[in-house]
């Protein structure tokens, strides 16, 4: 048995949602250190238990109640980015070729002028932009609110 690691899972109920195992309420198996020395001492997860189990309920109200919310101001949101028009001027040569690329960051400023809050990972931007013109990208705001947007990128000085 030496050498070998030793993969002892425990079973916790989630008092609050940790990204990428569940949402409160949820009972999840993960391994005993994470749980000993993560999750129970911040006060995300408790041990399973009989008595616990009695906790479950009320703890799904309170996620169904979240999880509303959550929505509901992403559909504001969403109704907010949609309503702007981004444009993002940028320095070319002469026949037109950008001088480095429109990346996630400038569009995030863009939306910080427009005074809309927006976090680099709700952006899909597949590559940054090297061309002129209109290109689309997404913004998944909530998983059941995702944006089809599109960027105009035009040249600050003039064109040949």
């Amino acid at each position: 048995m030496a050498g070998k690691a030793c993969k002892v899972r425990r079973k916790v109920l989630l008092l609050k949602p940790v990204k990428g195992r569940g949402g409160e309420g949820e009972v999840i198996a993960v391994k005993a250190g994470f749980a000993r020395n993560f999750l129970v001492p911040k006060g995300w997860a408790i041990p399973e238990s009989r008595a616990n189990k009695k906790l479950i309920a009320a703890l799904c109200k309170l996620r169904e109640a979240r999880e509303a919310e959550e929505l509901e101001a992403a559909q504001e949101l969403a109704a907010k980015i949609q309503a702007i028009s981004l444009t993002i001027a940028v320095k070319t040569g002469e026949s037109g070729k950008l001088f480095g690329a429109v990346s996630s960051t400038d569009l995030l400023k863009r939306y910080d002028e427009a005074g809309i809050e927006v976090k680099k990972d709700w952006l899909r931007l597949p590559q940054p932009i090297k061309t002129l013109g209109h290109h689309h990208f997404q913004m998944r705001l909530h998983e059941k609110v995702v944006l089809d947007l599109s960027v105009e990128v035009v040249s600050e000085n003039p064109i040949a």
